[in-house]
C-alpha cells in the first residue's frame, strides 16, 4: 500500500452532476482539491451518439455485475467516466415543482416533506441553469415554479414534425412546453455535462488534481469513528491511501451507499454513517414506460428531445393523485434508455414487417412516461459476500398505468387530426432493472439523525467531515428528472463548504 504524502483540503469521489459541479464551485478558493474518478475520459466518438449504434446494449454498461432481488446477475447501465452518467443522459434539466418539496399524498403512499423548500433551492437552480447553459422558455407549463430569472438561453427550434404534434396537443386543452436542455451547441457533442461545465473549468486551477481510473474501495476513520482519516483507492495494481480535511462522495445513489456499507468498522459495524440503519434504504428510480407512435414518413432518428407535458403531474379529473411527467424521447437512434427495451423493438417489428432496426426507428415518434416511485425501506442497496444487491420492487404502479393510458388517448386524438400515423397502434415497453436512470434516496437528508443519514448541509450525522452530494440525499423522488436538483444542491453545499474551509 502506498501512503500519499499530500494533505488535501477536500477529496471529491466521483465526477458526475454532483461531484463535477462541486469541484467547479470549490476550485477558485485556492484550496487543495483531489478528485478521484473510477473511469477515464470518454472518447468523443462514444459521446456523439448520432454516430454510434446505441442498440449495442453493452456499449453503455458498467463492466461489473450487480444482483437483483432474486439473486440474478445483471450489468447496470452506468457510466464510469469523467462526467459520470451526465455523459450519457439526455441533458433535460428541469426544476422540481414547489409541491415536490412538501408532503404529498399518493394513492398508495406518501412523498416525504423535505427539510428545505423550493425557496432554498431557487437561487441555486438559477446558478445551475447558467453554469450548464440551459436553453428553455418560461410560460408554457402550468406547474412551472417561480423563477427569479429567465433561462439564460432561448429554447432550440423544434423538428417540424414535433412542432405539428405540439400544436395538436394544445388543441386538447393541454399545455405542451419546451423542455429545458443543457447544451453546448457544438456539432461534435451538443449536450452539456459535468465534464464540460464542472471538471474542465475546475482543472484550469493549479490547486485541483484529477486522478482517473481510481476506484475508491473504502473509507477509514480515526479511532473515534467521528472523522474520515483516509480514502483507500485502487489505481492500476496499486493501492493508495489519500488524506483530506473533508471527504465528499458523489458516486451515484447506489455506489455511494455501497461504499459506506463496505466501509464498516468497529465504530460503525453496520456501515459508515449508518447509525440510523438507513444507508442504502429507500432506493428510488423513476417508473419509465416508452410509448411509440408509428408514422408513414421517415425522420432523422437522432433529433433531441424538446417537448414535455405536465398537465397530469398532480392528477386528472378522475384520479386526484399525482400521475407524472411526459416528454418526447427525441430520435430513437440516439436514445440510450430506449435502446434497453428489446421487447418493444420486437413489437415494432411485428407492426412493421421487413423493416430493419434503423428503418423502424426513423418511422417512429417516441414518448417517455415518467412517474415517481415512493420511498420504501425494503427497496435498498445491500452488500452480501462482497456482492452488490439491488432489492427493488416498483410501487405507485396504478398512477403510472393511468398516465400511460391517458397519454395514449391523447395520441389517438391528435393522430385523427394530423394523419400520417398508423392509427390505433402504440407499442409500449417498460425499462428493465438494469436501467438505473434517476436513482436516488439511499442517504436521505433531514434534521433528525434517527430518520436520516445526512443533515441539511448533506454532511453525515455520524461523521463530521464526510459529505454526500449526489442524488442519495433525496427524501422523495419527483416525476421530473433529478439532474438539475443534484447540480443545484452541489452548488448549495459548495457555499457551505467554502464557509467551513475559510
Amino acid at each position: 500500500m502506498i501512503i500519499d504524502d499530500q494533505q488535501y483540503d477536500v477529496i471529491i469521489v466521483g465526477t458526475g452532476a454532483g461531484g463535477g459541479t462541486l469541484a467547479c464551485k470549490l476550485a477558485p478558493t485556492g484550496k487543495k482539491i483531489l478528485i478521484l474518478e473510477r473511469g477515464d475520459f470518454m472518447p468523443l466518438e462514444e459521446q456523439n451518439r448520432s454516430d454510434v449504434d446505441v442498440f449495442k446494449r453493452e456499449r453503455y454498461h458498467a463492466p461489473e455485475q450487480w444482483y437483483d432481488t432474486a439473486g440474478e446477475p445483471f450489468s447496470p447501465q452506468m457510466n464510469y467516466a469523467v462526467g459520470g452518467n451526465t455523459k450519457i443522459y439526455g441533458a433535460a434539466l428541469l426544476r422540481m415543482r414547489e409541491r415536490d418539496f412538501e408532503r404529498v399524498e399518493h394513492q398508495t403512499g406518501v412523498s416525504l416533506e423535505w427539510c428545505l423548500k423550493y425557496a432554498d433551492f431557487e437561487p441555486y437552480y438559477t446558478e445551475a441553469e447558467r453554469l450548464y447553459k440551459v436553453h428553455g422558455t418560461l410560460g408554457g407549463d402550468p406547474t412551472e415554479p417561480g423563477h427569479s430569472r429567465e433561462y439564460p438561453y432561448e429554447a432550440i427550434n423544434q423538428e417540424q414534425e414535433i412542432e405539428e404534434i405540439m400544436v395538436a396537443i394544445a388543441t386538447q386543452n393541454l399545455h405542451p412546453a419546451c423542455l429545458p436542455l443543457g447544451l453546448t451547441r457544438q456539432d461534435d457533442d451538443p449536450t452539456n455535462d459535468s465534464e464540460v461545465s464542472g471538471i474542465a473549468p475546475a482543472l484550469t486551477h493549479s490547486n485541483v488534481t484529477l486522478k482517473t481510473e481510481a476506484r475508491v474501495v473504502a473509507l477509514h476513520t480515526d479511532p473515534s469513528g467521528q472523522m474520515v482519516k483516509a480514502v483507500e483507492t485502487q489505481i492500476g495494481n496499486q493501492t493508495y491511501l489519500f488524506f483530506a480535511y473533508i471527504v465528499v462522495l458523489s458516486c451515484g445513489a447506489v455506489n455511494s451507499a455501497a461504499l459506506l456499507l463496505q466501509s464498516a468498522n468497529e465504530q460503525h459495524p453496520c456501515g459508515l454513517a449508518n447509525s440510523s440503519d438507513l444507508v442504502g434504504r429507500n432506493l428510488m428510480k423513476s417508473l419509465l414506460t416508452a410509448v411509440v407512435q408509428l408514422t408513414n414518413k421517415t425522420n432523422s432518428g437522432d433529433f433531441p428531445k424538446t417537448v414535455y407535458i405536465n398537465d397530469f403531474y398532480w392528477g386528472d379529473t378522475d384520479f386526484p393523485y399525482p400521475m407524472g411527467h411526459i416528454y418526447n424521447t427525441g430520435g430513437l437512434l440516439s436514445d440510450i434508455i430506449f435502446a434497453e427495451a428489446p421487447p418493444l423493438l420486437s413489437i415494432l417489428a411485428k407492426y412493421m414487417p421487413d423493416f430493419g432496426l434503423k428503418q423502424l426507428a426513423t418511422r417512429s415518434i417516441g414518448w417517455w412516461i415518467q412517474t415517481e416511485d415512493l420511498p420504501d425501506l425494503n427497496n435498498r442497496v445491500r452488500i452480501d459476500h462482497n456482492k452488490l444487491y439491488i432489492d427493488y420492487t416498483p410501487n405507485n404502479l396504478e398512477a403510472h398505468d393511468r398516465l400511460v393510458y391517458r397519454w395514449i388517448e391523447v395520441l389517438k386524438t391528435l393522430e385523427k387530426d394530423l394523419g400520417g400515423f398508423q392509427r390505433g397502434t402504440h407499442p409500449r415497453g417498460e425499462v428493465p432493472i438494469q436501467v438505473m436512470a434517476n436513482q436516488c434516496g439511499t442517504c436521505r437528508f433531514g434534521n433528525d439523525r434517527t430518520t436520516s443519514v445526512l443533515n441539511p448541509n448533506c454532511r453525515t450525522h455520524d461523521v463530521d467531515n464526510l459529505y454526500v452530494v449526489d442524488s442519495s440525499f433525496f427524501p422523495s423522488n419527483a416525476s421530473v428528472s433529478p439532474a438539475l436538483t443534484v447540480i443545484a444542491n452541489a452548488l448549495r453545499v459548495g457555499d457551505h463548504l467554502i464557509e467551513r474551509l475559510m
